[in-house]
């Protein structure tokens, strides 16, 4: 009998717990964040699960999300066709990756090279890691669309990165072997037919494919020493700041066992919590999507109504999650 209280009284506990337990977590199919925190935690959760559509979806109000969708149909309407080389040079790499046997196939031919790959660039391999270190950083003190902020978070990571990219096992055979196997898996699964098809790839199917992509490539980057999922899942994101509908926030999180840490800007659009840079970015791509091309002066013997400028293209956005890849500064 006192076994059966005991189960009841226990039970106003255990709701507390769990209630605690989901302090802070929104359902992440949901656009934005109840909170500014709960917002970056959902968006760091879909891109550990590579789900980049339901990324854009939950980063993005309604509204800028239908925008990048429209603009997504546009940019690929205003590509280059493809050409006969393009589906030359496609075909030849997917034959080679997809084709029967082709792990097998492609180490065979990697194998002999690897011990000379070794021996030639080893030395080397430091000092073109660093000379690509110093071009990357000076991309990022060039770039316009960087922060003073987010430009010494991207530099703190890269001096995490370089020194693991100068180490790690590049030429190792049972490593290059299972690399092969990565690559050869992932463009199975990516099931890619022909430029043609990669050319008119809509904005879902486009999501799914990176979605695969992706996962080959956290694969490939375990294979060598660096987690992504470990990074992910070592994030802390605590608020700094908020108010009149904007906020701040900090991620701090473990990068190849180096404590970092970055700020995010979140805003409030109808009582839902949304990153700022993703925000803007879309909103600033398709106002660039927008504009007419630069035209030649009109003739005045020509009315103006009588030429309407071409709109000029612009980089359909890339998924990357600008709370994390705001970049880290180190602590």
């Amino acid at each position: 009998m006192r076994l059966h209280s005991l189960r009841y009284a226990l039970l106003p506990l255990l709701a507390a717990l769990v209630l605690s337990a989901c302090h802070d977590k929104d359902d992440p199919s949901q656009p934005g964040g109840s909170t500014p925190e709960a917002a970056v935690q959902s968006s760091v959760d879909l891109l550990k699960a590579g789900d980049f559509n339901a990324l854009w979806k939950h980063a993005l109000p309604p509204a800028d999300y239908a925008t990048l969708r429209g603009d997504w149909a546009k940019h690929q309407q205003s590509q280059p066709p493809v050409t006969d080389q393009d589906r030359a040079r496609f075909n030849d790499s997917m034959q080679q990756l997809t084709g029967p046997d082709a792990e097998n196939k492609i180490y065979a031919e990697l194998q002999p090279k690897l011990a000379a790959m070794e021996s030639k660039y080893k030395d080397q391999i430091p000092v073109l890691i660093s000379v690509g270190e110093a071009l990357a950083k000076n991309a990022v003190v060039q770039s316009k669309s960087l922060s003073p902020e987010q430009k010494t978070q991207a530099n703190a990571a890269l001096d995490v990165l370089g020194p693991w990219a100068q180490q790690a096992p590049w030429f190792d055979p049972t490593k290059a072997k299972q690399t092969v196997n990565i690559a050869v898996t992932t463009a199975r699964k990516l099931d890619l037919k022909s430029a043609d098809q990669l050319h008119a790839m809509d904005f879902d199917t486009t999501m799914s494919k990176y979605s695969i992509g992706y996962v080959g490539l956290k694969q490939l980057l375990v294979n060598y020493g660096l987690s992504v999922d470990d990074t992910l899942d070592s994030v802390k994101v605590t608020p700094i700041d908020s108010s009149n509908g904007h906020a701040r926030v900090k991620i701090d999180y473990t990068l190849l066992g180096k404590p970092l840490s970055s700020e995010s800007k979140l805003i409030q659009v109808d009582n839902r919590w949304y990153s700022e840079d993703m925000v803007n970015n879309v909103r600033e791509a398709h106002k660039q999507l927008s504009e007419p091309a630069s035209a030649a002066p009109i003739p005045a013997s020509t009315s103006s109504s009588a030429a309407a400028p071409a709109t000029s293209g612009s980089s359909a956005p890339v998924p990357v999650v600008a709370h994390i890849s705001s970049t880290p500064t180190k602590d």
